[in-house]
């Protein structure tokens, strides 16, 4: 046999098994890559166990909301992202608007996160939720005098409330969801109402409002839930007393009312994502029944997937009704509530 039929024999053997190298490397180096809004704890943990049990490797990029979207902006359809996580349905719609983000198809998603918790055209889906409402101090403020959002214009509460900024997305969101209660005339007058009530000028983040009322600066304030729990669970035995001396209310329960106002934390599949499908299987990972539960126990947000058993912390603060408004108007208003806000004199 000559040397050139040999190597033509070989040339021949060797051609199949080219061409399948490179599919079985690409499956073995399966990588998904993230950008997050949520520190590291809170979502590295989880992202170890979904490569354990699926192989699908991760790399992951933390930073400031507002940062990473404009650095996906920014990027196009370079960017390397498949899944884009961040908190409070007006930022992930956000991202809808400035067409970073795709929508997915998944029975798996759409089955176990409520409607009004995911985006109507599935381009972001909430992955936990959160909860704003009235938190009080137990020495000063007895619950039977608390009872809606709408009542805290009243004058019984004139320099008694501390919250949050005009800035902050959580309270924008608030205000839409109000404006869609109760309209848009109302919602401003209760606004102003709101404003007078201050026991300061909004300074701050939600952690700030509660340990204010915790020393006498405000009698009330209005957060989310987790910072709560973040204090009640510190390391820091300071803390945990400024937590003691603070209970939550949770507001509009009544029979018809609506319910305290809900959020998310949520997540959605990049517009140039080179790996969707392992970017969609993420998404479905982190509303497995483990994942749910882990994550409300970390973070100390509520599991969006009904049925998932909640921390000791979170059934210390009371079962409640909440909003069941589709989260996707928040995002579509924001615009609206700040103007509202800034006619109310809220800075």
């Amino acid at each position: 046999m000559t040397s050139s039929i040999i190597r033509k024999i070989l040339s021949l053997t060797l051609v199949p098994t080219l061409l399948v190298m490179p599919q079985v490397s690409q499956a073995a180096n399966e990588v998904v890559n993230i950008y997050s809004a949520r520190k590291e704890a809170l979502i590295l943990p989880l992202l170890k166990r979904f490569k354990a049990e699926t192989g699908i490797d991760f790399k992951l990029v933390t930073g400031k909301a507002d940062a990473l979207l404009k650095r996906l902006e920014l990027e196009g359809n370079l960017s390397p992202a498949d899944v884009f996580i961040t908190t409070d349905a007006g930022r992930l719609h956000r991202a809808k608007q400035a067409g970073v983000l795709q929508s997915i198809t998944s029975e798996v998603l759409n089955a176990k996160i409520p409607e009004n918790l995911r985006d109507k055209d599935n381009q972001w889906f909430g992955m936990s939720e959160r909860v704003r409402p009235i938190i009080y101090a137990k020495d000063r403020v007895n619950p039977s005098e608390l009872s809606t959002y709408e009542a805290l214009s009243e004058d019984q509460w004139k320099g008694r409330i501390c919250i949050r900024s005009s800035s902050n997305i959580y309270n924008q969101s608030l205000i839409v969801s109000m404006m869609e209660a109760n309209g848009t005339e109302l919602t401003e007058t209760w606004a102003k109402g709101l404003v007078t009530n201050f026991a300061r000028p909004p300074a701050g983040g939600d952690t700030d409002q509660l340990k204010a009322a915790a020393a006498g600066l405000c009698d009330i304030a209005v957060a989310n839930t987790y910072y709560l729990g973040r204090l009640m669970n510190s390391n820091n035995k300071k803390d945990r007393d400024i937590a003691g001396q603070l209970a939550v209310f949770w507001p509009n329960q009544g029979k018809g009312e609506r319910g305290a106002h809900v959020n998310v934390s949520g997540a959605g599949v990049t517009k140039y994502s080179k790996n969707t499908g392992a970017a969609q299987r993420l998404l479905e990972f982190m509303v497995n029944d483990e994942s749910q539960q882990w994550y409300a126990e970390v973070n100390n947000e509520y599991p969006v997937v009904a049925g998932v058993a909640i921390s000791n912390t979170l059934q210390s603060f009371g079962p409640f009704k909440a909003d069941t408004l589709n989260l996707t108007v928040l995002g579509e208003k924001n615009a609206d509530a700040v103007k509202l806000m800034d006619r109310a004199g809220w800075r």
